[in-house]
């Protein structure tokens, strides 16, 4: 007799036979009609959402650490390898300048002025030396405190460090290593298969909780924010990948949006994403020499939507109070924006407040600046995850680049 049972595991087994993009999206529907329909309901199933990022975040610095470190210690090191590290490390702070850039065009064509009222709280640095500073100091964190908390570069100092000497130990171990570190890549595995249940919650509380129309008073500045970070994916984004590699940029452009910015936009942490962009970068055949260590670095400097919003957002504080802006202030206001969005935390609404030093550069006091940043909380719905799933998505775009560039060496790994 066919059921109601016999109807779910049907369904069941056709969903899972779904792709994970396809399933995703259904989430997405039917997290924003339950959202709409029963707000009490989706505020607790956000929980569903929490406990996604968290699997995400906690399994995500012991896998760079174990993933870097067996790369090093069994893997024969090319000078190729070293030289695409370091294109790849250009290319990303290239691409945030150039997103400060376009942020700057639009900002000019389009001046935006905001309504000011609140004041964020929060404790913004008083300099781009102090951002510098606390990166530096992220680098020699102590191995254990760097995987508790989370701090990529230190993990990826000690990952480096202890690959470079377990490459003198014997193949036994190696093989014990590696093996390690391929049993962690399973559990991620694992986890962002449940990647469309905690979008799924993360969708439904969203909209209960905020709603879209708390979006309409600032409506212009937040369109504005989301074309200046389509524009650099899909136009610059693709001229840097065709300059560097001569073929067809869109179809690689194209699934790193599909399959690591739509997480990225929901889950909107850079860190939350690195798993998610591990598993597609293997699945683009980059080199695992490469995406091992340019991923983990990429979620911490690589901020070409960060340096989209602390430019947009300064330029708006600037028009809104008056202050003419220079050419050479706008140019200096594109290096200190990507400067200091490569301090930016890894978490969502991270770059927000490094918006008052921005408009530190235009004297403009930090009670006003302060109040911008409680503009970009209330649009962080639409700001954040856009600028997430850029920063995510480019993070594997410029390492399948400078993997796949034209002038250096082809790797052995692709036949």
């Amino acid at each position: 007799m066919y059921n109601a049972g016999t109807f779910l595991a049907e369904f069941t087994v056709k969903l899972a036979q779904l792709g994970l993009v396809p399933r995703i999206i259904i989430g997405v529907i039917v997290g924003v009609v339950v959202g709409v329909v029963l707000p009490d309901l989706a505020t607790s199933l956000g929980l569903l959402g929490g406990l996604f990022v968290a699997m995400l975040k906690a399994v995500a610095p012991l896998l760079v650490l174990l993933l870097v470190m067996s790369a090093i210690a069994n893997r024969h090191e090319r000078a190729a390898d070293s030289q695409r590290i370091v294109l790849t490390l250009g290319l990303y702070f290239l691409g945030t300048v150039t997103a400060a850039l376009v942020a700057l065009v639009l900002s000019t064509l389009f001046p935006q002025t905001l309504t000011l009222s609140g004041v964020a709280e929060g404790s913004p640095p008083a300099a781009v030396g102090g951002v510098l500073r606390e990166v530096l100091f992220k680098l020699v964190d102590n191995p254990v405190h760097a995987l508790l908390n989370g701090n990529f570069l230190g993990c990826l100092t000690w990952a480096i460090l202890l690959g470079l000497s377990f490459r003198r130990a014997s193949e036994a171990f190696r093989e014990q290593l590696n093996t390690l570190a391929n049993g962690v890549a399973d559990v991620v595995r694992y986890v962002i298969a449940l990647a469309p249940i905690g979008i799924f919650g993360l969708v439904c509380q969203t909209v209960a909780t905020t709603g879209i129309e708390v979006l309409a008073e600032y409506a212009s500045i937040a369109g504005l924010l989301v074309f200046a970070m389509l524009l650099v994916a899909l136009l610059v984004n693709p001229i840097y990948l065709w300059l560097l590699t001569r073929r067809n940029p869109y179809p690689v452009v194209f699934q790193c949006l599909q399959e690591s910015g739509v997480t990225a936009f929901f889950t909107r942490s850079s860190a939350a994403n690195i798993p998610v962009n591990l598993n597609l970068a293997k699945k683009l055949g980059i080199s695992e020499e490469l995406y091992s260590v340019t991923i983990p670095v990429g979620a911490t400097v690589n901020m070409a939507g960060a340096a989209i919003t602390i430019t947009t957002l300064a330029l708006a504080a600037a028009h809104t109070v008056g202050v003419a802006v220079s050419l050479p202030q706008a140019l200096l206001l594109c290096v200190i924006s990507s400067l200091a969005a490569c301090g930016a935390s890894g978490v969502p609404s991270g770059s927000l407040l490094l918006i008052p030093l921005a408009c530190s550069l235009f004297g403009i006091p930090l009670d006003t600046a302060m109040q911008v940043v409680a503009v970009g909380f209330i649009i962080s719905v639409i700001q954040d995850s856009a600028e997430t799933a850029l920063n995510s998505s480019t993070d594997v775009v410029y390492s399948y680049a400078a993997d796949h560039a034209v002038f250096l060496e082809q790797p052995s790994h692709r036949g």
